[in-house]
């Protein structure tokens, strides 16, 4: 098995680009989802769960190799972070006051605390994050880490629990096989790694959990499914549309999951073509 791609997302739930290579530190890939958007009225970092237009945003590190980023938006203009009316652009993008953020340098908690619900009611709220109809099973949060629910993120990185995303080709394929009227592109499911799985079919990286393997110079340790929100519902451009199928597939057929999460044991470098072997 071989990495076939590397993603990297520098703002987070917007579209990212693929790499060659990629640095893994024990937070993540370096340079992953180091911005993140801020909304000002109701507090917290947001994602595409809570601003559907995000996914329809694309970012790309800025050429002059600083952290800043590139960031275009649905109508084709360019944004920098370091314009001086990013804000606004964004906020008038989004149609709410927004601010783009950086991860905080000191790692301060007040950075990661969440905003004000959406919905009076905590079920509604859980659901309409998820995606999830009333008749829909909720996913089995108690194998997460208890402290996801205490902050928009894990504190420390923008991630929503885990740094690492892993997907297999075969999974991909195995889901266009499944709803072949529906557009099953690898955008809608935002991996950090894709591996390619020749000789496998179906979602191999479900029996992946709790084993460790060897990527690049890196190790990593697969840790649960990763179960899927609404964000694999949202339309990311024109020729990926909104659609509801692909998610009645994942909980009826997968699970609730797509792709398994993963953590950085041993900090490395991980390129295409670097085989993914198990210890």
């Amino acid at each position: 098995m071989k990495v076939t791609q590397l993603w990297k997302y520098p703002v987070k739930s917007m579209i990212g680009s693929t790499t060659d290579s990629v640095s893994l530190s024990t937070l993540g890939i370096v340079g992953d989802r180091h911005w993140a958007i801020r909304d000002i009225e109701r507090g917290g970092i947001r994602g595409a769960k809570k601003i559907p237009l995000l996914m329809q945003c694309a970012a790309r590190p800025a050429s002059d190799g600083s952290a800043h980023v590139i960031i275009t938006l649905p109508n084709g203009q360019e944004v920098s972070s370091q314009d001086a009316n990013v804000d606004d652009v964004l906020s008038t993008t989004f149609e709410r006051p927004v601010l783009l953020q950086s991860l905080p340098a000191e790692g301060s908690l007040g950075h990661f605390e969440p905003g004000v619900p959406d919905s009076h009611d905590m079920m509604t709220e859980i659901r309409q994050i998820l995606g999830r109809e009333e008749s829909d099973p909720l996913p089995d949060f108690s194998a997460f880490p208890s402290n996801i629910s205490d902050f928009s993120t894990a504190p420390g990185t923008h991630y929503d629990c885990w740094p690492l995303l892993v997907m297999s080709s075969s999974a991909l394929g195995a889901i266009k096989n499944a709803v072949p009227d529906s557009v099953v592109d690898i955008l809608r499911f935002r991996p950090s790694v894709v591996v390619d799985t020749p000789d496998e079919t179906g979602h191999p990286e479900f029996l992946w959990e709790g084993r460790k393997a060897q990527l690049g110079s890196a190790v990593v340790e697969f840790l649960k499914p990763c179960p899927r929100c609404v964000m694999i519902t949202r339309r990311v451009t024109q020729d990926i549309p909104e659609d509801r199928a692909i998610m009645r597939h994942v909980i009826r057929e997968l699970n609730q999951a797509v792709g398994i999460y993963a953590s950085i044991v041993t900090p490395g470098k991980v390129s295409v073509g670097d085989t993914l072997t198990f210890l």
